[in-house]
Protein backbone atom coordinates (compact mmCIF):
# COMPACT_ATOMS: atom_id res chain seq x y z
CA UNK A 1 0.00 0.00 0.00
CA UNK A 2 0.96 3.22 0.00
CA UNK A 3 -0.21 5.50 3.47
CA UNK A 4 -0.12 9.30 2.81
CA UNK A 5 -0.08 10.98 6.59
CA UNK A 6 -1.50 14.42 6.74
CA UNK A 7 -0.48 16.44 10.26
CA UNK A 8 -0.38 19.99 10.90
CA UNK A 9 3.20 21.64 12.54
CA UNK A 10 2.00 20.28 15.85
CA UNK A 11 5.05 18.22 17.43
CA UNK A 12 3.32 16.84 20.11
CA UNK A 13 0.18 15.78 18.33
CA UNK A 14 2.87 14.38 15.25
CA UNK A 15 4.63 12.27 17.66
CA UNK A 16 1.33 10.11 18.56
CA UNK A 17 1.85 9.12 14.27
CA UNK A 18 4.70 7.76 14.20
CA UNK A 19 4.63 4.18 15.63
CA UNK A 20 2.46 3.33 13.49
CA UNK A 21 3.68 4.96 10.21
CA UNK A 22 7.20 2.86 11.06
CA UNK A 23 4.69 -0.18 11.81
CA UNK A 24 3.28 0.07 8.63
CA UNK A 25 6.87 0.80 6.90
CA UNK A 26 8.36 -1.98 8.50
CA UNK A 27 5.70 -4.07 6.96
CA UNK A 28 6.53 -3.21 3.71
CA UNK A 29 4.40 -0.47 3.02
CA UNK A 30 4.97 3.21 1.36
CA UNK A 31 4.43 5.86 3.45
CA UNK A 32 4.99 9.86 3.32
CA UNK A 33 4.38 12.64 6.25
CA UNK A 34 2.59 15.54 4.46
CA UNK A 35 2.90 18.99 6.44
CA UNK A 36 4.15 22.36 5.94
CA UNK A 37 7.44 22.77 5.42
CA UNK A 38 8.73 24.20 8.46
CA UNK A 39 8.28 20.99 10.31
CA UNK A 40 9.95 18.45 7.32
CA UNK A 41 12.97 18.31 9.87
CA UNK A 42 11.12 17.16 12.93
CA UNK A 43 9.65 14.62 10.53
CA UNK A 44 12.74 13.49 9.31
CA UNK A 45 14.29 13.38 12.31
CA UNK A 46 12.05 10.01 13.03
CA UNK A 47 13.07 8.52 10.41
CA UNK A 48 10.38 9.00 8.22
CA UNK A 49 9.99 10.72 4.44
CA UNK A 50 8.59 13.88 4.34
CA UNK A 51 6.53 15.96 1.89
CA UNK A 52 6.46 19.97 1.96
CA UNK A 53 3.05 21.00 1.23
CA UNK A 54 1.66 24.65 1.42
CA UNK A 55 3.13 27.54 2.69
CA UNK A 56 5.58 27.95 5.31
CA UNK A 57 3.68 29.34 8.61
CA UNK A 58 5.09 30.46 12.42
CA UNK A 59 2.20 28.89 14.42
CA UNK A 60 3.67 30.47 17.66
CA UNK A 61 2.70 34.19 16.17
CA UNK A 62 -1.02 34.19 16.46
CA UNK A 63 -0.34 33.36 20.07
CA UNK A 64 2.15 35.93 20.84
CA UNK A 65 -0.68 38.51 18.85
CA UNK A 66 -3.35 37.17 21.39
CA UNK A 67 -4.11 38.89 24.77
CA UNK A 68 -2.53 37.25 27.63
CA UNK A 69 -5.48 36.45 29.55
CA UNK A 70 -7.20 35.20 26.59
CA UNK A 71 -4.54 32.45 26.33
CA UNK A 72 -4.70 31.29 29.44
CA UNK A 73 -8.53 31.13 29.56
CA UNK A 74 -8.45 28.83 26.06
CA UNK A 75 -6.73 25.96 28.65
CA UNK A 76 -9.23 25.49 31.16
CA UNK A 77 -10.37 22.07 30.70
CA UNK A 78 -12.54 21.46 27.11
CA UNK A 79 -13.79 24.59 25.34
CA UNK A 80 -17.10 24.21 23.22
CA UNK A 81 -18.38 21.88 21.51
CA UNK A 82 -16.11 19.26 23.34
CA UNK A 83 -16.75 20.25 26.55
CA UNK A 84 -19.99 18.09 26.15
CA UNK A 85 -18.21 15.51 26.68
CA UNK A 86 -17.29 16.46 30.47
CA UNK A 87 -21.06 17.40 31.08
CA UNK A 88 -24.18 16.00 29.47
CA UNK A 89 -26.29 18.96 30.02
CA UNK A 90 -24.26 21.43 27.41
CA UNK A 91 -25.98 19.09 24.83
CA UNK A 92 -28.02 21.69 23.58
CA UNK A 93 -28.61 22.45 19.78
CA UNK A 94 -27.51 26.13 20.48
CA UNK A 95 -24.27 24.94 22.59
CA UNK A 96 -23.21 22.74 19.18
CA UNK A 97 -24.40 24.62 17.10
CA UNK A 98 -21.61 27.64 18.28
CA UNK A 99 -19.14 25.73 19.04
CA UNK A 100 -18.79 24.04 15.87
CA UNK A 101 -19.19 27.50 14.08
CA UNK A 102 -16.20 28.40 16.11
CA UNK A 103 -14.11 25.10 15.82
CA UNK A 104 -14.59 24.84 12.10
CA UNK A 105 -13.70 28.44 11.68
CA UNK A 106 -10.50 27.74 13.91
CA UNK A 107 -9.98 24.45 11.48
CA UNK A 108 -10.40 26.27 8.44
CA UNK A 109 -8.01 28.74 9.57
CA UNK A 110 -5.07 25.80 10.16
CA UNK A 111 -5.87 23.95 7.67
CA UNK A 112 -6.15 26.21 4.93
CA UNK A 113 -2.67 27.02 3.39
CA UNK A 114 -1.64 23.05 2.95
CA UNK A 115 -5.35 21.73 1.39
CA UNK A 116 -4.36 22.62 -2.25
CA UNK A 117 -0.74 21.12 -2.39
CA UNK A 118 -2.09 18.00 -0.10
CA UNK A 119 -4.68 17.31 -2.58
CA UNK A 120 -2.14 17.80 -5.93
CA UNK A 121 0.02 15.63 -4.36
CA UNK A 122 -2.42 12.96 -3.36
CA UNK A 123 -3.84 12.77 -6.63
CA UNK A 124 -0.46 12.47 -7.91
CA UNK A 125 1.11 9.82 -6.00
CA UNK A 126 -2.43 8.05 -5.10
CA UNK A 127 -2.06 6.84 -1.54
CA UNK A 128 -4.74 3.90 -0.76
CA UNK A 129 -5.05 5.03 2.98
CA UNK A 130 -4.68 8.60 4.38
CA UNK A 131 -4.23 9.20 7.87
CA UNK A 132 -4.60 12.36 9.82
CA UNK A 133 -5.40 13.38 12.93
CA UNK A 134 -8.39 15.26 14.60
CA UNK A 135 -6.94 18.90 13.97
CA UNK A 136 -5.72 18.34 10.12
CA UNK A 137 -9.27 17.94 7.99
CA UNK A 138 -6.89 18.76 5.13
CA UNK A 139 -6.39 14.72 5.63
CA UNK A 140 -9.78 13.70 4.68
CA UNK A 141 -10.53 16.30 2.07
CA UNK A 142 -7.53 14.63 -0.02
CA UNK A 143 -8.95 11.44 0.75
CA UNK A 144 -11.96 12.30 -1.03
CA UNK A 145 -10.00 13.99 -3.88
CA UNK A 146 -8.14 11.24 -4.75
CA UNK A 147 -10.24 8.59 -3.76
CA UNK A 148 -8.46 6.63 -0.95
CA UNK A 149 -9.76 5.29 2.50
CA UNK A 150 -9.72 8.10 5.44
CA UNK A 151 -8.24 7.03 8.80
CA UNK A 152 -8.39 9.41 11.35
CA UNK A 153 -6.25 8.90 15.20
CA UNK A 154 -6.65 9.94 17.70
CA UNK A 155 -4.17 11.25 19.77
CA UNK A 156 -6.42 11.37 23.75
CA UNK A 157 -10.08 10.81 24.61
CA UNK A 158 -12.36 11.49 21.72
CA UNK A 159 -14.34 14.50 22.31
CA UNK A 160 -14.28 15.05 18.96
CA UNK A 161 -15.79 11.85 17.91
CA UNK A 162 -18.44 12.79 21.11
CA UNK A 163 -19.42 16.36 20.42
CA UNK A 164 -20.08 15.39 16.84
CA UNK A 165 -22.15 12.41 17.52
CA UNK A 166 -24.26 14.72 19.43
CA UNK A 167 -24.86 17.69 16.75
CA UNK A 168 -25.93 14.67 14.33
CA UNK A 169 -28.31 13.74 16.80
CA UNK A 170 -29.99 17.16 17.30
CA UNK A 171 -29.82 18.27 14.01
CA UNK A 172 -32.58 15.70 13.41
CA UNK A 173 -34.72 16.98 15.61
CA UNK A 174 -34.33 20.94 14.12
CA UNK A 175 -37.02 21.88 11.37
CA UNK A 176 -35.77 20.91 7.64
CA UNK A 177 -34.77 24.50 7.26
CA UNK A 178 -32.41 24.86 10.15
CA UNK A 179 -30.42 22.44 10.46
CA UNK A 180 -26.92 23.65 10.20
CA UNK A 181 -23.63 22.12 9.88
CA UNK A 182 -20.85 24.31 9.59
CA UNK A 183 -18.35 21.17 9.37
CA UNK A 184 -19.80 19.40 6.67
CA UNK A 185 -20.90 22.66 4.81
CA UNK A 186 -17.20 23.57 4.93
CA UNK A 187 -15.69 20.14 3.79
CA UNK A 188 -18.26 19.27 1.35
CA UNK A 189 -17.42 22.76 -0.53
CA UNK A 190 -13.57 21.41 -0.72
CA UNK A 191 -15.35 17.66 -1.35
CA UNK A 192 -17.44 19.67 -4.19
CA UNK A 193 -14.05 21.60 -5.53
CA UNK A 194 -12.56 18.15 -5.98
CA UNK A 195 -15.29 16.37 -7.91
CA UNK A 196 -17.19 14.57 -4.94
CA UNK A 197 -19.77 15.43 -2.41
CA UNK A 198 -19.70 15.56 1.76
CA UNK A 199 -20.23 11.92 3.46
CA UNK A 200 -19.78 11.66 7.50
CA UNK A 201 -16.24 9.76 6.73
CA UNK A 202 -14.82 13.22 6.29
CA UNK A 203 -15.35 14.51 9.56
CA UNK A 204 -14.41 11.10 11.47
CA UNK A 205 -13.20 8.52 8.98
CA UNK A 206 -14.06 5.59 7.69
CA UNK A 207 -12.53 4.26 10.69
CA UNK A 208 -10.92 5.64 13.92
CA UNK A 209 -7.95 4.14 15.26
CA UNK A 210 -7.42 4.48 19.30
CA UNK A 211 -4.64 4.32 21.08
CA UNK A 212 -6.54 4.16 24.64
CA UNK A 213 -7.73 1.41 25.88
CA UNK A 214 -11.80 1.08 26.74
CA UNK A 215 -12.09 2.44 30.20
CA UNK A 216 -9.89 5.50 29.60
CA UNK A 217 -11.63 6.65 26.26
CA UNK A 218 -14.98 8.41 25.07
CA UNK A 219 -16.68 6.54 22.57
CA UNK A 220 -18.92 7.98 20.05
CA UNK A 221 -21.86 5.88 18.71
CA UNK A 222 -21.51 5.71 15.12
CA UNK A 223 -17.82 5.75 14.79
CA UNK A 224 -16.10 2.59 13.68
CA UNK A 225 -13.01 2.59 16.09
CA UNK A 226 -9.85 0.15 15.76
CA UNK A 227 -8.08 0.07 19.14
CA UNK A 228 -4.39 -0.52 19.14
CA UNK A 229 -1.84 -0.51 21.75
CA UNK A 230 0.29 3.10 22.90
CA UNK A 231 3.55 2.84 22.13
CA UNK A 232 5.37 6.09 23.48
CA UNK A 233 7.21 8.17 21.11
CA UNK A 234 9.03 11.44 22.04
CA UNK A 235 11.55 12.15 19.45
CA UNK A 236 15.32 11.67 20.01
CA UNK A 237 16.58 10.81 23.41
CA UNK A 238 19.53 9.29 25.37
CA UNK A 239 19.38 7.40 28.71
CA UNK A 240 21.76 8.69 31.12
CA UNK A 241 23.79 6.34 33.46
CA UNK A 242 21.86 7.49 36.60
CA UNK A 243 18.72 6.09 34.73
CA UNK A 244 20.79 2.68 34.24
CA UNK A 245 20.35 1.64 38.14
CA UNK A 246 17.39 0.47 40.41
CA UNK A 247 16.74 3.54 42.90
CA UNK A 248 17.63 2.93 46.42
CA UNK A 249 14.19 4.57 47.71
CA UNK A 250 10.95 4.66 45.78
CA UNK A 251 11.41 6.60 42.37
CA UNK A 252 8.55 9.47 42.21
CA UNK A 253 8.34 10.84 38.48
CA UNK A 254 6.96 14.43 38.75
CA UNK A 255 6.38 16.01 34.70
CA UNK A 256 3.75 18.80 33.89
CA UNK A 257 4.43 18.09 29.95
CA UNK A 258 6.37 19.68 27.47
CA UNK A 259 3.12 21.87 25.82
CA UNK A 260 3.16 24.18 29.22
CA UNK A 261 6.08 26.28 28.36
CA UNK A 262 6.67 25.42 24.68
CA UNK A 263 3.46 26.46 23.81
CA UNK A 264 1.95 28.28 26.74
CA UNK A 265 3.49 30.27 29.68
CA UNK A 266 4.06 28.15 32.21
CA UNK A 267 2.96 25.42 34.45
CA UNK A 268 -0.51 26.29 36.21
CA UNK A 269 1.07 24.51 39.62
CA UNK A 270 3.47 26.10 42.12
CA UNK A 271 6.17 24.11 41.33
CA UNK A 272 8.04 25.82 44.41
CA UNK A 273 5.21 24.65 46.45
CA UNK A 274 5.20 20.89 45.27
CA UNK A 275 8.72 20.40 46.11
CA UNK A 276 8.92 21.64 49.33
CA UNK A 277 5.81 19.54 50.26
CA UNK A 278 7.55 16.22 49.24
CA UNK A 279 11.33 16.97 50.78
CA UNK A 280 10.87 15.41 53.68
CA UNK A 281 9.58 12.00 52.60
CA UNK A 282 12.17 8.96 52.09
CA UNK A 283 11.92 9.21 48.09
CA UNK A 284 13.57 10.22 44.74
CA UNK A 285 12.20 12.28 43.06
CA UNK A 286 12.75 12.86 39.35
CA UNK A 287 11.10 16.23 38.10
CA UNK A 288 11.29 17.04 34.21
CA UNK A 289 11.46 20.78 34.82
CA UNK A 290 11.82 23.38 32.35
CA UNK A 291 14.81 25.34 32.60
CA UNK A 292 12.62 28.48 32.27
CA UNK A 293 10.58 27.11 35.40
CA UNK A 294 13.52 26.02 37.33
CA UNK A 295 15.09 29.96 37.40
CA UNK A 296 12.36 30.59 39.09
CA UNK A 297 13.28 28.22 42.47
CA UNK A 298 14.31 29.64 45.26
CA UNK A 299 15.54 26.21 46.39
CA UNK A 300 15.95 22.42 45.34
CA UNK A 301 15.22 20.06 47.91
CA UNK A 302 18.02 17.21 48.56
CA UNK A 303 15.54 14.16 47.41
CA UNK A 304 14.87 15.70 44.00
CA UNK A 305 16.55 15.30 41.02
CA UNK A 306 15.71 18.20 38.19
CA UNK A 307 15.99 17.43 34.69
CA UNK A 308 14.90 19.52 31.66
CA UNK A 309 13.86 16.03 29.63
CA UNK A 310 14.25 12.32 30.19
CA UNK A 311 12.78 9.39 28.04
CA UNK A 312 9.59 8.93 29.76
CA UNK A 313 8.88 4.96 28.41
CA UNK A 314 12.48 4.80 30.59
CA UNK A 315 11.83 6.54 34.06
CA UNK A 316 8.48 4.86 33.96
CA UNK A 317 9.92 1.20 34.43
CA UNK A 318 11.69 1.63 37.80
CA UNK A 319 9.07 4.66 39.64
CA UNK A 320 6.68 4.06 42.01
CA UNK A 321 4.48 6.60 41.27
CA UNK A 322 4.27 9.48 39.15
CA UNK A 323 2.73 13.09 39.18
CA UNK A 324 1.66 14.68 36.38
CA UNK A 325 -0.47 16.91 34.33
CA UNK A 326 -2.89 13.86 32.59
CA UNK A 327 -1.67 14.59 29.33
CA UNK A 328 -2.35 11.70 27.13
CA UNK A 329 0.76 10.87 25.87
CA UNK A 330 2.37 11.04 29.22
CA UNK A 331 -0.61 9.22 31.33
CA UNK A 332 -0.43 6.26 28.60
CA UNK A 333 3.48 5.82 29.32
CA UNK A 334 2.82 5.55 32.64
CA UNK A 335 0.05 3.54 32.16
CA UNK A 336 1.82 0.56 30.67
CA UNK A 337 3.51 -0.42 33.76
CA UNK A 338 1.99 -0.75 37.56
CA UNK A 339 2.35 2.64 38.04
CA UNK A 340 -0.04 4.79 40.40
CA UNK A 341 -0.92 7.92 39.14
CA UNK A 342 -1.51 11.44 40.77
CA UNK A 343 -2.82 13.63 38.09
CA UNK A 344 -3.05 17.65 38.19
CA UNK A 345 -5.03 18.37 35.26
CA UNK A 346 -6.04 21.65 33.85
CA UNK A 347 -6.62 21.97 30.43
CA UNK A 348 -8.19 20.57 27.53
CA UNK A 349 -8.88 16.79 27.55
CA UNK A 350 -6.67 16.67 30.90
CA UNK A 351 -9.83 16.53 33.57
CA UNK A 352 -11.21 14.35 31.26
CA UNK A 353 -8.95 11.56 31.59
CA UNK A 354 -7.61 12.41 34.83
CA UNK A 355 -11.40 11.49 35.75
CA UNK A 356 -11.66 8.63 33.95
CA UNK A 357 -8.27 7.68 36.31
CA UNK A 358 -9.35 7.61 39.13
CA UNK A 359 -12.83 6.24 38.33
CA UNK A 360 -10.40 3.15 37.18
CA UNK A 361 -8.67 2.99 40.63
CA UNK A 362 -5.34 3.46 39.29
CA UNK A 363 -4.86 6.97 40.58
CA UNK A 364 -5.92 10.06 42.06
CA UNK A 365 -6.43 13.31 40.51
CA UNK A 366 -6.81 17.29 41.56
CA UNK A 367 -7.53 20.07 39.53
CA UNK A 368 -4.11 22.60 39.62
CA UNK A 369 -6.63 25.15 41.14
CA UNK A 370 -6.86 22.43 44.03
CA UNK A 371 -3.39 21.78 44.86
CA UNK A 372 -1.87 23.09 47.75
CA UNK A 373 1.35 21.13 49.43
CA UNK A 374 -0.35 19.37 52.45
CA UNK A 375 -2.89 18.08 50.22
CA UNK A 376 -0.06 16.63 47.07
CA UNK A 377 1.82 15.36 50.07
CA UNK A 378 -1.12 13.30 51.65
CA UNK A 379 -2.67 12.07 48.23
CA UNK A 380 1.27 10.94 46.85
CA UNK A 381 1.47 9.03 50.15
CA UNK A 382 -1.59 7.27 49.72
CA UNK A 383 -0.55 6.10 46.35
CA UNK A 384 2.43 4.92 48.31
CA UNK A 385 1.23 2.99 50.88
CA UNK A 386 -2.39 1.76 49.77
CA UNK A 387 -2.18 -1.71 47.54
CA UNK A 388 -5.10 -0.87 45.96
CA UNK A 389 -3.93 1.86 43.91
CA UNK A 390 -0.66 -0.30 42.57
CA UNK A 391 -3.34 -3.30 41.74
CA UNK A 392 -5.48 -1.36 39.63
CA UNK A 393 -2.25 0.29 37.81
CA UNK A 394 -1.70 -3.61 37.04
CA UNK A 395 -4.99 -3.74 35.78
CA UNK A 396 -4.74 -0.72 34.12
CA UNK A 397 -1.54 -2.23 32.32
CA UNK A 398 -2.78 -5.26 31.53
CA UNK A 399 -5.39 -3.73 29.43
CA UNK A 400 -3.63 -1.37 27.59
CA UNK A 401 -0.79 -4.04 26.92
CA UNK A 402 -3.43 -6.76 25.60
CA UNK A 403 -4.57 -4.48 23.05
CA UNK A 404 -2.75 -4.79 19.47
CA UNK A 405 0.74 -3.69 18.75
CA UNK A 406 0.99 -0.84 15.98
CA UNK A 407 2.76 -3.93 13.96
CA UNK A 408 -0.12 -5.96 14.90
CA UNK A 409 -2.51 -3.56 13.93
CA UNK A 410 -1.12 -3.14 10.35
CA UNK A 411 -3.31 -6.82 8.69
CA UNK A 412 -6.18 -4.84 9.57
CA UNK A 413 -5.51 -1.94 8.35
CA UNK A 414 -4.75 -3.35 5.02
CA UNK A 415 -8.10 -5.48 5.16
CA UNK A 416 -9.74 -2.18 6.07
CA UNK A 417 -8.41 -0.06 3.46
CA UNK A 418 -9.07 -2.55 0.87
CA UNK A 419 -13.03 -2.86 1.94
CA UNK A 420 -12.98 0.86 2.22
CA UNK A 421 -11.38 1.24 -1.56
CA UNK A 422 -13.29 -1.21 -3.50
CA UNK A 423 -17.04 0.07 -1.54
CA UNK A 424 -16.69 3.67 -2.28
Amino acid sequence: MRVLFAVNPHKSVFQYLVPMAWALRTAGHEVRVASQPSFAETITRAGLTAVPVGRRRDLNRPLEMLDSQVIADSRKGLPQPWDVADDLSLATWEHLLEGFTLATDSWREENFPIVKDLVEFARQWKPDLVVWDPWTYAGPIAAKACGAASARILFGADVFGVARAHVLRLKEQQPVGERADPLAQWLGGYARKYGGEFTEDMASGHFTVDQFPRSLQAVAPGVSYERMQYVGYGGPAVVPGWLWKEPERPRVALTMGLSATDVFSGYTIDTQEVLDSLADLDIELVATIADSEKAKLRRIPDNARLVPFVPMHVLAERCSAVIHHAGAATLATFARHPVPHLSLHYHFDQPFLAKKLTAHGAGLDLHTSEVTGPLLRDRLQRLLTEPSFAARAADLRDEMLALPTPNQLVPRLEELTDFHRTAG
